[in-house]
């Protein structure tokens, strides 16, 4: 269970945690949640948000502890339930972080960043990696933007798009024809905009989907792991030549 904000451990509990801020309907609403919660619902995954947060409370002013109006909140969502507010919340609102928050998450994606081009990238000419330095100085050069709160794979793309004119880069990419059943799209189609790039698609009468998806190869493992894991296994997919 969360930790009210009044007691006497607030700051232990929350010393990690951002504020989630959402203006509608002329109210603010705040709760405190965990950094990689916000990422994973951004991604379009469920998780128990009542592990991430702070209070099971939903704020109007989580610094001053000043609750949110339930009725005021059914009347904008629709529902007073706070975990159904606080997941709107994370997925559409703000994030408020303080300079040293930003600043150390930041740092820990740029060098997931870096760490996977360095791994999975290599300088064509020579046929050898780049050196993280060399990747993290051209990033700089370049002016590449990383954002704390989405994945290291829907930013390697464009992360390598920028370093193309400064580097040589090429990296090794897998083709895959997938299938996803009727029940399984909504869950799983995330996934696949988020791992690769869809080369072509289709949709059946049935509602199923099928489609060819070039994904990174230092991501093929984890890419199908996931659509395994959202579809229960009820996915086919096969690797082309």
């Amino acid at each position: 269970m969360p930790w009210d904000l009044r007691t006497s451990r607030k700051d232990e509990i929350t010393k990690d945690m951002v504020i989630a801020r959402l203006d509608r309907g002329g109210e603010t609403f705040e709760i405190l949640v965990r950094p990689d919660a916000v990422e994973t619902l951004r991604a379009g995954e469920e998780i128990n948000l009542v592990d991430e947060l702070a209070s099971d409370a939903i704020f109007r002013d989580v610094k001053k502890g000043l609750r949110a109006s339930e009725e005021r909140m059914a009347e904008i969502f629709g529902t007073a339930d706070s975990l159904q507010v606080a997941t709107v919340i994370v997925r559409e609102g703000d994030i408020a972080l303080t300079t040293e928050q930003r600043r150390a998450l930041l740092e820990t994606k740029r060098k997931q960043i870096v760490a996977y081009i360095a791994s999975n990238a290599i300088n064509p000419q020579t046929g050898t990696p780049h050196p993280p330095q060399r990747i993290e100085n051209a990033m700089e050069e370049a002016g590449v933007h990383v954002d704390p709160f989405r994945r290291v794979e829907e930013q390697v793309d464009p992360t390598l798009d920028a370093l193309r004119p400064l580097l040589p880069l090429s990296v090794e990419k897998t083709k895959f024809a997938i299938k996803l059943l009727p029940g399984d799209t909504g869950k799983a189609y995330g996934e696949v905009r988020s791992y690769g790039t869809i080369l072509e698609e289709e949709w059946q009468p049935d509602g199923s989907w099928i489609g060819v998806v070039e994904v990174a190869a230092g991501f093929q493992g984890e890419f199908l792991d996931r659509l395994n894991e959202r579809t229960h296994g009820n996915v086919e997919t096969k690797i082309l030549k």
